[in-house]
């Protein structure tokens, strides 16, 4: 029997995320139905041995590979695969989060997978991942528009910018290399040096535009499933003060084959956990099948806006201390 070629997978995180990312791991190589090839791209020397030790401690199965490496030796890839782009060389430079656009494609070969992987997804069933389309980007979807800075997105749409709503980074899929040439020239027309490197969510809009560039879809939200932190949830912790873990015993986790904890609830993980939340019902291991890609609406935008306007016009923001 030919062995199974490994699914390709890549993490960018650094040693901060130890908290959450050892248990989301852990989950992942637990409960694979699939050999795993997964390569962390990290920060400074630090960075590398504290994710060494955490894959050490993990000790996956012999079937399954790993590596760890850190910000140099992707810098110096960097040089040679984006030397025609500057603007990708810049948005390196950027926030952190930003390189899980551009990092994992310097460690892949042309055509192969890449599915790349927030450090804050859980895996509570033992599972297949889907299939990566030939062509085209796979992106979880969720309940929540979550393109932000409101300035960047609105001089987007002024700038011509097509993305798709409702995208979620926690899980994204698509072949070696992305297209860096028009890469590049969105970067520039998003500002460039010019854009907030305080704000991890630029990175959530080239995914969308790119999204809408390269077609492909949203994976099935029922299988991979995005904690949704509207207004109303917000109000309940801040308020009410309902405690986190009987928000996530609403939330279908057992069901799916993957559970983005996005925003807070990444911090909710460890004590999940530790009270059985995060227990699944059983293997997911057939594929679901993608649905289209939504276009963002310049009307729909507006009227978030105008919501947001008037939220923090009655006091409504202060009182969940969010900027939303």
């Amino acid at each position: 029997m030919t062995p199974t070629a490994p699914r390709l997978l890549y993490g960018v995180l650094s040693a901060r995320s130890l908290s959450y990312a050892t248990i989301c791991t852990r989950s992942l190589f637990r409960n694979a139905l699939e050999p795993l090839s997964l390569t962390l791209i990290t920060d400074g020397p630090e960075d590398v041995a504290a994710l060494t030790a955490m894959m050490q401690a993990i000790a996956p199965e012999p079937r399954h590979a790993w590596r760890v490496v850190g910000k140099a030796e992707a810098d110096l890839r960097a040089e040679d695969v984006f030397a025609k782009f500057p603007h990708l060389r810049r948005f390196r430079q950027g926030h952190p989060c930003w390189r899980k656009v551009t990092d994992p494609p310097l460690f892949a070969l042309d055509g192969e997978e890449m599915v790349i992987l927030d450090p804050d997804v859980y895996f509570p069933n033992p599972f297949t991942f889907e299939p990566t389309p030939p062509t085209g980007l796979l992106l979880m979807r969720q309940d929540k528009n979550c393109l932000y800075p409101h300035d960047l997105v609105r001089h987007a749409f002024e700038q011509g910018v097509a993305m798709a709503d409702v995208t979620d980074i926690g899980v994204c899929q698509a072949l070696a290399p992305l297209d860096y040439e028009w890469l590049d020239g969105l970067i520039g027309r998003l500002g460039g040096a010019d854009l907030p490197t305080w704000s991890p969510h630029v990175e959530s809009v080239v995914w969308a535009a790119l999204a809408m560039h390269v077609g492909g879809g949203y994976l099935d939200p029922s299988a991979w499933f995005c904690f949704n932190y509207p207004i109303a949830k917000r109000l309940q912790l801040r308020l009410l003060k309902v405690d986190p873990m009987a928000l996530l015993r609403r939330e279908p986790i057992g069901r799916a084959k993957c559970f983005h904890a996005g925003g807070k609830a990444k911090a909710w993980l460890v004590d999940a956990e530790k009270a059985g939340l995060l227990q699944g019902s059983g293997p997911q291991d057939r594929p679901t099948q993608p649905l289209p890609y939504r276009p963002y609406e310049r009307a729909r935008f507006d009227r978030k806006q105008a919501a947001l306007k008037f939220a923090r016009s009655v006091g409504i923001m202060k009182l969940i201390d969010g900027n939303a």
